[in-house]
């Protein structure tokens, strides 16, 4: 028997979000689908590239989120970049907006995968980053990985 909150299978990631945003907060939010919607994203397709997310009449949307159209779908498919619902504690979407009302902050899908055989949205409240907190992100894991590596030479020659 599966454990209890056990994700299941990531169907997407948005690694260039992480490189472009200093994430502040993380959230999961369930999403209203459609039948083909949940077929398509089995299949494992889907992108967060382009997705933000958005208040309409105090729900929050997500919106460009791309899960292409169901192959096998008829006259019930959707629509690939629809406006999608996100299903969320009322606590938790009145913070976010009181989060993203500051200037400069806005939401952005990080991952998508299924948990407990539901579909998930991992949410990022985030800021963006100019180009030279880019390069000094990059310079910072570049610098790591090269202590870790001296590290490891230093522990293999003394062992």
């Amino acid at each position: 028997m599966a454990k209890k909150n056990q994700v299941d299978k990531v169907i997407a990631s948005n690694r260039k979000a992480r490189h472009d945003f200093e994430i502040l907060d993380t959230y999961e939010a369930g999403m209203v689908l459609t039948g083909t919607e949940v077929k398509s994203l089995r299949e494992g397709k889907a992108s967060l590239v382009d997705g933000f997310g958005q208040f309409y009449r105090d729900e929050l949307y997500i919106e460009n989120l791309y899960i292409p159209e169901y192959l096998n779908g008829s006259w019930t498919n959707h629509a690939a970049r629809r406006r999608r619902k996100l299903l969320l504690h009322r606590q938790e979407l009145l913070k976010i907006e009181r989060k993203i009302s500051e200037a400069g902050l806005t939401v952005v899908p990080l991952s998508l995968y299924f948990k407990d055989g539901r579909a998930k949205l991992e949410i990022g409240v985030a800021r963006g980053k100019r180009e030279f907190d880019k390069r000094q992100t990059l310079r910072e894991k570049q610098d790591n990985r090269e202590a870790q590596r001296a590290m490891r030479e230093r522990n293999r020659r003394s062992g």
